[in-house]
């Protein structure tokens, strides 16, 4: 089926023969447009209500060129969800100069230059999806929150967090992805009011941890201290 699959799809855009058509696509390019397809069509829709022929409609391609290179939908969609979770992961490197509320600022930054950017593949991956028997899906949205959770603890120069720290973080997390989600729907604040807010929550969330532990006390008394110095170096 793979090969008649393939030649479907030349001889449908012209490059099986002499017609003008679009251009030859690797099989790189042509995989990256079906799963832009896909993502585009999982972040408006509910995977089940989406077919392997909507989604080759929407690229442009044979449903058979589909299975060609994923299989099934099922297939399709952790693909999908794989590459919006690699292109956020690029993202989220940690700057490497400023102080931790200014590299925690700069990553929050960039994580909504991911959500403002591709807002299909950014909805696609906080959605959920089917019913997932081998923990694919979760494994997928479960990495990149352990990878956002490693970049927040590198921007506040915390190697190995206590427990209170780690659900604070956690906990705010929630609240900037709920923040993303609610944003791409509305759109009533500008991203950098928004961003401010979800530092300024932060800061909440720090300071009413640090009444719980010594250790995450001692980290916001040097964030405050760090900040402070900071703005006492800023020009008036």
């Amino acid at each position: 089926m793979g090969d008649r699959a393939v030649a479907g799809d030349k001889a449908r855009t012209g490059r099986g023969g002499g017609g003008r058509g679009r251009r030859r696509l690797s099989v790189g390019e042509r995989r990256d447009e079906l799963i832009e397809a896909a993502l585009q069509l999982f972040s408006t829709r509910s995977p089940e209500d989406i077919s392997i022929d909507d989604v080759a409609a929407a690229a442009g391609a044979s449903r058979a060129l589909v299975y060609h290179y994923f299989g099934g939908k099922y297939e399709l969609y952790i693909a999908a969800l794989g590459s919006a979770a690699k292109q956020l992961s690029v993202l989220l490197e940690p700057p490497t100069e400023g102080k931790p509320l200014e590299r925690l600022k700069v990553s929050l930054e960039r994580y909504f230059d991911f959500v403002e950017s591709h807002a299909a593949g950014y909805t696609a991956l906080l959605r959920g999806g089917p019913a997932d028997r081998s923990g694919e899906v979760g494994e997928i949205v479960d990495g990149i929150r352990q990878l956002l959770l490693s970049r927040i603890l590198q921007a506040v120069g915390v190697e190995t967090p206590p427990p209170i720290l780690r659900i604070t973080l956690r906990s705010w997390m929630a609240s900037v992805e709920t923040a993303g989600l609610d944003w791409l729907e509305n759109r009533d604040l500008t991203r950098p009011e928004l961003e401010r807010l979800l530092v300024d929550h932060l800061i909440v969330l720090l300071h009413v941890a640090s009444q719980h532990d010594p250790g995450t006390s001692a980290l916001f008394d040097r964030l405050a201290h760090e900040e402070l110095k900071a703005d006492e170096g800023s020009p008036a």
